[in-house]
């Protein structure tokens, strides 16, 4: 058990100014496995009054970014020798299985530090721009103090997916973690501290909603960052809104994967293993539409139910585990009330269903889930379940693929199965979604990441996930340059 009765702030671990809080409880043994403190507005106050005076005042935005780069790469070093610390502890808190959390929760975080500093290098911080009136040099200047509030599905991605551009670019940030994955966010800081910011640079402080909610009306915030519920994104761009204060956010999908004629079934369905399973299907970007002609149709059931059947579900901790405990009670019942919901909606069960996996007696588990037989138009189809469950969706031909594909409040990932990857890619440009893959789907950190229409607004990743903490200056030199 990990306790942690201090939150980092200003460079220092702090007592709360409340007596609150947090168990952490395991989704697999239903145990507590760690403590962290309940966040009060005073501290959140504290928070943001470090990142500010660390702003305005201290030394972080007016280093040049090759020495801010060289505080990143410290950091990167400094994790490193901490991956399988850092995925077990993931795994600990909210399930997700080990196999997957090593990379998937843990070196990722050093892949994203090491990509942002690459990107950092070749980034126009300032630029000459000749004109027919006049020349003028454009400046892209920190947006200044950044809340950065991240989702427990992937805590250690979000965290450093929002933390390393903004501190890149300049910012100063308070991360505030979900109140399911506080601990391992506390973890984050010690390796911060090691590394030897500013004071008041990074700043966590961990709780739930109310601390959230205190934190993105702070009006010495300037920047928003969020990842989650397309619901709460809409609530955080409202506050923004009357604000004027910058928002970035990335949130909910239901991506289609359109399986053509064509297609390699056996490659399509190991590729679905991760696309649509990994992290027990706790993934924004999951594939859980497959669209199926009708044509093949029950073959390709066949063989997505096959897999569906042979994930092994059970101990995160046990490296051959596949599926491990959904991240919360909630979550669990939330899965299988939409499980229930498909069967009266006319959907047809194919695989899974309702009920504990067999051989297991405790932890937060749903069993891979397969419906047939579905109408777009059904709420499996068009509502973001976030667990192991799939529905096929029957389509005519390639123009009702793309419209069905397209039939959806989403934007965010996708992929297109075929042995034609010409013919893949051009079906690929026809669907309105923010990242969509050819036989697989594996984005680069390089590469933007984000939804359209309500799976957000902004950008993670590539140079136009810096551009989401800078802002623009003109400088109108008096004399020719």
């Amino acid at each position: 058990m990990r306790t942690y009765d201090r939150q980092f702030i200003g460079g220092d671990w702090v007592a709360s100014t409340g007596a609150q809080a947090i168990d952490v409880i395991s989704p697999s043994t239903e145990q507590v496995i760690g403590r962290a403190p309940e966040a009060t507005a005073d501290d959140v106050d504290r928070a943001v009054l470090a990142a500010r005076t660390a702003f305005d005042e201290g030394e972080w935005p007016r280093l040049t970014p090759s020495r801010r780069a060289e505080y990143l790469t410290a950091l990167a070093r400094a994790y490193e020798p901490h991956v399988s610390e850092m995925a077990t502890l993931v795994t600990e808190e909210m399930g997700c299985p080990i196999s997957y959390s090593h990379i998937g929760q843990a070196y990722v975080g050093v892949m994203i530090i090491d990509s942002g500093v690459k990107l950092a290098a070749g980034y126009a911080w300032e630029e000459l721009r000749r004109g027919d009136i006049a020349d003028t040099v454009v400046r892209r200047m920190p947006v200044g103090v950044v809340a950065a509030i991240v989702p427990w599905n992937m805590p250690q991605l979000g965290a450093l997916t929002k933390m390393v551009p903004a501190l890149l670019a300049g910012c100063t940030v308070v991360l505030k973690p979900a109140a399911e994955t506080p601990v391992d966010a506390l973890r984050l800081a010690e390796i911060i501290e090691e590394v030897g910011f500013p004071t008041g640079v990074v700043n966590i402080v961990t709780g739930g909603r109310a601390v959230g909610e205190h934190l993105i009306r702070h009006p010495d915030v300037d920047k928003v960052t969020f990842t989650g519920s397309s619901e709460t994104g809409r609530h955080i761009a409202s506050v923004c809104g009357e604000q004027l204060k910058r928002v970035s956010l990335e949130l909910g999908g239901k991506s289609a994967a359109i399986v053509l004629d064509d297609a390699d079934v056996a490659a399509m369905t190991e590729g679905l293993r991760l696309a649509a399973f990994a992290n027990s299907g706790q993934a924004c970007v999951a594939q859980t539409r497959i669209l199926a002609s009708r044509n093949n149709y029950a073959d390709i059931v066949d063989a997505v139910a096959g897999l569906a059947s042979r994930l092994r579900v059970g101990d995160p901790l046990d490296p051959q585990t596949e599926i491990g405990p959904l991240a919360s009670r909630r979550q669990q019942q939330r899965v299988e009330k939409y499980i229930a919901l498909g069967q009266e909606e006319g959907a047809r069960l194919v695989v899974g269903g309702s009920g504990m996996p067999g051989g297991l007696e405790t932890g937060w588990y749903v069993r891979p889930t397969v419906f047939a037989d579905v109408d777009n138009r059904m709420r499996i189809a068009q509502e973001e379940i976030f667990g192991p469950v799939l529905s096929i969706i029957p389509y005519d031909d390639v123009d009702d693929a793309v419209r069905i594909a397209n039939d959806s409040r989403y934007g965010l990932a996708g992929t297109v199965w075929t042995s034609d990857a010409t013919r893949g890619m051009d079906i690929a440009r026809q669907i309105r979604t923010g990242s969509i893959g050819v036989n697989q789907y594996m984005p680069d950190f390089a590469a933007p990441l984000g939804g359209w229409k309500d799976s957000g607004i902004g950008r993670e990743g590539g140079i136009e996930g810096i551009d989401q903490y800078v802002e623009l200056q003109s400088l109108l030199p008096g004399q020719p340059i």
